[in-house]
């Protein structure tokens, strides 16, 4: 089986995941916008190298009749992403640093890790030095309001926070009294993950 390049990887296991959850296939505009792109040829160009190599099939002239030609194995070990704020705001994690092995647990394809800095999570039982266990966002418009997130906002960074849309308005609202909320225009926010448990005393 050919490799992916990190991209392709990315979009297929965002695929696998979002057809595993809705049992159909998503939107080009919906890869646009979980791959965080403004055209969609980029993400045209991986759907064809998936294909190519035979990750991933369709039908010709029809839309969302993606299926996964390849199904995932439960997930062994997740890629620690980076850091994330849960205070201020820290920049974007992309590659992973290190990976966690988890022989025995099956995850969701694509879950991966952020180690915690701060402390505004705190009354959730979130501390400096956790690792946050996420899942990617497959539908943003299905995250529930008080769901933990890791949500990136626009010029800013990656934050921690509990997610609350109201409108066209989003509210990521600390754990901690100490903190103010971050209140901003949805469109500035893109949800990269949600918090599926914390990971304490790694080392």
């Amino acid at each position: 089986m050919e490799p992916l390049t990190v991209a392709q990887q990315e979009l297929y296991d965002w695929l696998a995941e979002y057809v595993r959850q809705y049992q159909h296939s998503p939107s080009i505009r919906q890869m646009m916008q979980a791959m965080n792109l403004k055209s969609p040829a980029p993400v045209q160009s991986r759907l064809e190298h998936l294909r190519a190599k035979g990750y991933i099939e369709w039908t010709e002239g029809k839309a969302r009749t993606i299926r996964i030609l390849q199904s995932h194995s439960p997930q062994q070990s997740i890629p620690v992403l980076g850091a994330i704020a849960a205070g201020g705001l820290v920049e974007p994690f992309t590659d992973a640093v290190e990976h966690l092995d988890f022989e025995k647990l099956f995850l969701p394809p694509a879950t991966f890790a952020l180690r915690v800095i701060g402390d505004s999570m705190i009354e959730d039982l979130i501390t400096e030095g956790d690792l946050a266990i996420m899942r990617p966002v497959a539908n943003p418009e299905q995250v529930k309001n008080g769901t933990i997130v890791a949500a990136r906002v626009d010029g800013h960074g990656t934050t921690l926070k509990r997610f609350y849309l109201r409108g066209d308005r989003v509210t990521l609202k600390p754990a901690n009294p100490k903190y103010k909320p971050i209140e901003i225009a949805a469109k500035q926010v893109q949800l990269q993950g949600v918090l599926l448990g914390v990971w304490r005393g790694y080392n």
